[in-house]
């Protein structure tokens, strides 16, 4: 299997004609790790949002490209199909249908027609994969994230994105929400996914998560656009230091775009 490329370039994404992205560009291949870090109101879910095809959230100008695609033509299925995962900040819940039932509809949708998982292979890929993350046997028959608390909710998603097997995932704040013991697993779950075979997007307002997963690049966003890019020791000192120095060394004035980020 090829390694993926998603690269965006010049992104601009607007919500009922106000802009919040103002140019972001950014470049991830398979077997890397990428951490998007800035304030409150600066573009960073927007950024997750508008990558999946959210319909709340308008591109008005730039490209995105996964493995030579074009992914602004495809409709959110599509994109999915392609490879691209999105571990949600708020997962949404689907009574009466079970956690199974969606996970196994949503596998064979990117497997394609005619080259369905069998059954008693999803159940025992299904049954490794929860435990691997600490989850009952029960969570199979539950309906899906009906009633589950935060870290139940992320954890969820992160069973979706072991089963899915994406090209590009992105994680959105997975870590909100997570006593300590839950935000190792999750992080040991991601880390033993890392292959050339994948890119990870990580958005995160704390250094926190970063000490489980470790990125290889990590980027700083603010008033809608990448201003500052560096290693694991950039994150480090936005953790002790805040972001005001960001906000100095560039000459950034305060503004935020988004109510959330």
């Amino acid at each position: 299997m090829s390694t993926p490329k998603l690269t965006i370039k010049d992104l601009h994404v607007a919500i009922e004609e106000k802009e919040i992205l103002k140019g972001v560009d950014l470049e991830i291949n398979g077997g890397e790790i990428h951490a998007i870090m800035g304030p409150n109101g600066t573009g960073k879910s927007t950024l997750a949002s508008a990558l999946m095809g959210h319909p709340k959230y308008e591109v008005t100008k730039g490209s995105v490209i996964l493995d030579g695609e074009d992914v602004l033509e495809m409709e959110v299925d599509e994109r999915a199909r392609a490879g691209l995962f999105l571990a949600m900040q708020y997962p949404s819940e689907i009574p009466g249908v079970t956690n199974s039932d969606f996970l196994r509809s949503a596998v064979n949708a990117k497997r394609g027609e005619g080259n369905e998982i069998s059954i008693m292979k999803f159940i025992k890929q299904l049954d490794k994969k929860m435990a691997k993350l600490g989850m009952d046997e029960s969570f199979a028959e539950r309906y899906l994230n009906e009633g589950f608390s935060g870290g139940e909710k992320k954890r969820n998603e992160i069973l979706q994105m072991m089963m899915l097997e994406p090209r590009i995932a992105i994680l959105d704040e997975i870590d909100s929400g997570l006593d300590i013991d839950a935000l190792k697993v999750v992080a040991e779950s991601v880390n033993s996914m890392k292959s050339p075979e994948m890119g990870v997007l990580i958005i995160t307002h704390y250094q926190r998560l970063l000490n489980y997963i470790q990125p290889d690049f990590v980027h700083v966003i603010m008033n809608g656009r990448i201003v500052k890019s560096g290693g694991p020791e950039l994150a480090e000192k936005l953790e002790a230091e805040g972001y005001d120095w960001v906000k100095e060394e560039l000459g950034i004035e305060d503004e935020t775009v988004e109510s959330k980020a």
